[in-house]
């Protein structure tokens, strides 16, 4: 009996205890909201479904490494944000699109996910003004060892179909989580 106490009293303890370390995130820079979304995650999902599912959404490279920012923003964070944690399949999908990428573009396969996005931004923000210098500089070489290889695949960036499938279910997702609060707060009541 009294072991049994001890073993519960112990139960508090091993319920704080850390699992692990946790899980890469990564933010977005201040000006990643786009669309009229009203923040930067619904921002990231709109844009990149726009960018990964229509013909020539990748076309322009700055748009390109813009998408494939946002692509790694929603793969490490969305799985952490209890505001959207409302499908788990859809974690497994970004997973797949963020290894995908990651294989296209030349990512470090350590590299630290907000390493990428600030990397993929700082190209984005060059290329729009037609500095290709500045692209460059804009990547860090412990997140793309080989800068203009990168510089190359987002001006020809190839068909990415995970990308596509994840980004588009994120969006979907989105969507619905959306119409049920308006149909929630039109009877009277909220998310359910």
């Amino acid at each position: 009996m009294r072991a049994s106490l001890a073993l519960l009293g112990l139960l508090p303890l091993l319920a704080c205890a850390p699992l692990g370390p946790p899980a890469p995130t990564a933010s977005l820079p201040y000006d990643s909201v786009q669309f009229g979304a009203s923040d930067p995650t619904r921002s990231a999902i709109y844009s990149s479904a726009y960018a990964f599912n229509n013909p020539g959404g990748l076309a322009d490279a700055a748009v390109a490494a813009r998408a494939a920012a946002n692509l790694e923003f929603l793969a490490v964070s969305l799985p952490q944000d209890a505001r959207y944690s409302y499908t788990p399949t859809l974690n497994g999908q970004l997973a797949l699109a963020r290894a995908e990428l990651h294989s296209v573009l030349g990512v470090a396969p350590d590299a630290q996910p907000q390493l990428v996005v600030d990397g993929l931004y700082g190209v984005s923000r060059a290329l729009r003004v037609h500095d290709g210098a500045a692209a460059a500089n804009a990547l860090p070489v412990a997140a793309f060892p080989d800068r203009q290889a990168t510089l190359l695949r987002l001006a020809a960036m190839p068909a990415l179909p995970q990308s596509a499938v994840a980004t588009a279910a994120a969006e979907r997702e989105l969507l619905r989580q959306d119409q049920e609060n308006q149909i929630g707060r039109r009877n009277g009541g909220g998310r359910r």
